[in-house]
């Protein structure tokens, strides 16, 4: 994600989950039983999986920095050698593995289309029909029938957003409609066509090959439709921005979600002052730093105050309906959305997001019936159920609130008006509601066999006390609940802390932390594969990487992991570039191509330096490293040597 200090808009004093830990995990419990002794607790001895669960009582320091004792251990999901914590401009994968780059920024849609020119010098037209920048949440459909499925199909890939210093030859100084355009352009998402070929992935031509940007026809289902007064923007209905992680149906459609949409609006009217309702997404007249708004007027909050309520949704696109318009579904809420994990009982559909700030909620929305039937009805599931979001309990319990108008808090009495307003102010009508601060919720993963839910919590001050295990929680953890029953249209749960993230050599923050888990900070994507691997991607901050004035110093360039959620052991499995974030995770069925994107290689970090348009390269000149080009997002195939399924 964009590299931000994470500062909060939550103005509430609900309740945070580190006062929720520091009542139900007393450091004597923690350091005394380790954290598996709770989560047997309450999960049931099957549950049980929390760090700690293979290594000695957490909390204690010792074992030496970057010893990665936990990544040896026996576990039978962990089958790979671990890789050591790097620096390196690079890609690191363990011995046995390979590494193919695919489908970096700038790679033509089709074979005849406008071919990457290396000093950023690609017209906005050109852009679109070029892959996007900034790789991020990304989907694996398979086309081919039998096992021919395990070799072609279509990728869908976010575009999360865009480094106007390394998207332009001359950088950010100067913005035009041009460069605006461009941007516009390098945002949104890829779907494209992958074939396994000649021992390689490539990407191919194809019918269904396209690109959704920032300039894309869109429309709007649900409760919120483009009928409404607060989408009355002056131009029409476009685009997708600031897609960040993603989910897709049973039906077969790919969700992108819009997170840091605010970040794109501004203005120099200095008369302007946001809305009470603005104020709480974030909505400022600085912006985030992109300075659209001095060159193109659909960006000008004073001049155009309503387009901005036209983001901050989860957005349905059919891949294979390349001439589809993408659907915002308003049903789900309006928020900084980072996924949209998808799943079902008894054929409703429940799906997942967390918003992710410092300080915001997590939330799920339950279909109303049968996703079949409603297909069948020519509906959308997405547009039929109730949005709720969680509260936590300090005894390891916690319930899913309604957001619901005329229910509880959300009256007329209470300054809402009807449905499409509780969720075109979906952080105010959660705050009336009491539901719990987290520290950034991001990714949500649902175990395949067991059930149970991950969450991470990159990090975050959503709020502490004196016997909170995180007093400052800049490393991170995993939340782990599962539903009553198992079931994930229930509307209760117990929960606990599966793994904390950090380095145990830093106290207070570093407490908790098994001595021999490899180091790592800042947990981000998630995904348990269909064997039951918990895969974890690390979004450091580049502000923070690599520098012990952050204590990070001990930690490297972002990786991902594996972890076995039963046993609590945790290898690290990969490392990325410099300036680098790892992110985004899919699969062929068969499990022996796994695809996972490598987001802003490059980008200026506190540590390595910073780019400029005379000097690209500064900091990372990954995947391409010629001399004369530039660093560039993009997604990257890692296989066995062997064929056989990555990480067994």
């Amino acid at each position: 994600m964009r590299d931000t200090d994470d500062a909060a808009s939550n103005p509430t004093d609900n309740p945070s989950l580190s006062d929720i830990i520091a009542t139900r995990l007393s450091r004597r419990t923690l350091v005394g039983g380790g954290i598996a002794a709770v989560t047997a607790g309450f999960l049931g001895v099957a549950g049980a999986g929390a760090a700690g669960a293979s290594g000695p009582a957490v909390g204690r320091p010792g074992g030496g920095i970057g010893s990665g004792g936990s990544g040896h251990g026996s576990s039978r999901l962990l089958g790979f050698a671990e890789v050591p914590i790097s620096t390196a401009d690079a890609v690191v994968v363990p011995e046995g593995y390979t590494v193919q780059v695919l489908i970096p920024w700038g790679t033509p849609l089709a074979r005849n289309g406008p071919a990457w020119k290396k000093d950023g010098s690609n017209s906005a037209a050109d852009q679109t029909l070029q892959v996007g920048m900034h790789h991020d949440g990304m989907h694996f459909f398979p086309t081919g029938r039998g096992s021919d499925a395990n070799r072609e199909g279509l990728l869908v890939v976010n575009h999360e957003y865009v480094d106007q210093k390394l998207l332009f030859p001359d950088g950010d100084a100067v913005l035009t409609p041009e460069k605006v355009g461009k941007a516009l352009a390098a945002h949104g998402v890829s779907v494209i066509a992958i074939r396994q070929q000649g021992g390689k992935w490539t990407n191919v031509d194809s019918r269904y090959n396209r690109r959704v940007t920032g300039a894309t026809p869109v429309t709007f289902s649900g409760p919120v439709t483009l009928r409404h007064a607060e989408l009355a923007s002056n131009n029409a209905a476009l685009g997708t921005l600031n897609n960040c992680a993603n989910g897709h149906t049973p039906w077969g459609t790919y969700l992108t979600c819009e997170e840091n949409w605010n970040s794109y609006f501004g203005t120099t009217d200095t008369t302007w002052t946001p809305s009470a309702a603005q104020s709480r997404y974030g909505v400022s007249a600085a912006g985030g730093g992109y300075k659209w708004h001095t060159a193109d007027a659909r960006f000008d909050v004073a001049k155009n105050p309503k387009e901005l309520n036209r983001f901050g949704w989860v957005v349905e696109i059919d891949p294979f309906a390349p001439k589809s318009t993408p659907v915002k579904r308003t049903a789900l809420g309006r928020i900084k959305h980072e996924g949209a994990t998808v799943v079902e009982h008894d054929e409703r559909i429940v799906v997942y997001t967390g918003d992710d700030e410092n300080g915001e909620y997590l939330y799920k929305f339950v279909g109303s019936q049968s996703w079949k039937k409603l297909r069948r009805e020519g509906r959308s599931p997405l547009d039929h159920g109730t949005l709720y979001v969680a509260t936590f309990a300090d005894n390891g319990t916690g319930t899913w609130v309604p957001l619901v108008f005329g229910q509880g808090r959300l009256t007329a009495a209470a300054g809402f008006t009807d449905q499409a307003d509780v969720l075109l102010r979906t952080r105010q009508a959660a705050d009336a509601v009491g539901a719990t601060k987290l520290d950034r919720p991001e990714w949500v993963t649902v175990h395949p066999r067991t059930g149970d839910v991950f969450v991470s919590l990159t990090n975050g001050t959503s709020g502490s006390t004196a016997v909170n295990p995180r007093k400052t929680n800049i490393y991170g953890h995993i939340l782990r609940f599962r539903e009553k029953k198992g079931n994930c249209t229930e509307l209760s749960f117990t929960w606990d802390i599966a793994f904390y993230a950090g380095d145990p050599s830093y106290l207070p923050e570093g407490e908790f932390v098994p001595a021999n888990q490899p180091l790592f900070g800042s947990p981000d994507g998630l995904w348990v594969d269909p064997d039951g691997r918990l895969w974890i991607e690390t979004d450091v901050s580049n502000s923070s990487q690599n520098l012990a004035t952050r204590k990070y110093d001990h930690i490297g360039n972002n990786q991902m992991l594996a972890a076995d959620p039963g046993t609590g052991e945790i290898r690290r499995f990969l490392t990325g570039p410099r300036g680098s974030e790892i992110t985004g995770i899919t699969a062929t069925p068969d499990g022996t191509s796994l695809f996972v994107n490598i987001q802003h290689p490059g980008e200026a970090t506190a540590f390595f330096g910073e780019p400029t348009p005379a000097n690209p390269r500064a900091v990372s000149n990954w995947p391409d490293f010629d001399p004369a080009g530039r660093p560039r997002a993009a997604t990257v195939v890692i296989r066995r040597k062997d064929g056989r399924k990555i990480g067994s």
